[in-house]
């Protein structure tokens, strides 16, 4: 079912940020990381281009926004914004890099968003029990 929702909210995503090349996609299945209460939900390498999200005990909406805010990173690498040392990128990076920090509050804020906009467009059209 997820990745149903997922293949029909993917251009509607890649409409509303603008981007032209596809990233991969995987969906990662990790009884480990699903078990342990601050687990990985989701990550983007902009050097392969590809997102990674956990699927494990998560409800389909959450998966979504966790695809969502992967493809806002995977704009912001299309647009340049991960070229030339953008500084720490490992353990911490969103509290110590102040540029990065901004790159994950609008991957926060724009992919929560595009969500929402697709799931309320969804509703209007009656078809709410998608999601």
């Amino acid at each position: 079912m997820i990745q149903k929702i997922i293949k029909e909210f993917y251009p509607f995503a890649k409409k509303r940020f603008g981007f032209e090349k596809p990233p991969r996609l995987f969906l990662k299945r990790d009884a480990s990381n699903a078990a342990n209460l601050l687990g990985k939900t989701a990550y983007y390498d902009p050097s392969q281009m590809e997102i990674v999200i956990y699927v494990n005990g998560r409800h389909p909406k959450d998966i979504l926004r966790s695809f969502a805010h992967e493809l806002v990173h995977h704009k912001q690498n299309c647009e340049g914004c991960f070229d030339g040392g953008v500084g720490n990128m490992g353990k911490g990076y969103a509290q110590s890099n102040e540029y990065m920090r901004e790159k994950e509050k609008e991957a926060y804020l724009y992919g929560s968003l595009c969500v929402r906009d697709y799931t309320d467009l969804l509703d209007v059209k009656g078809q709410e029990n998608l999601i």
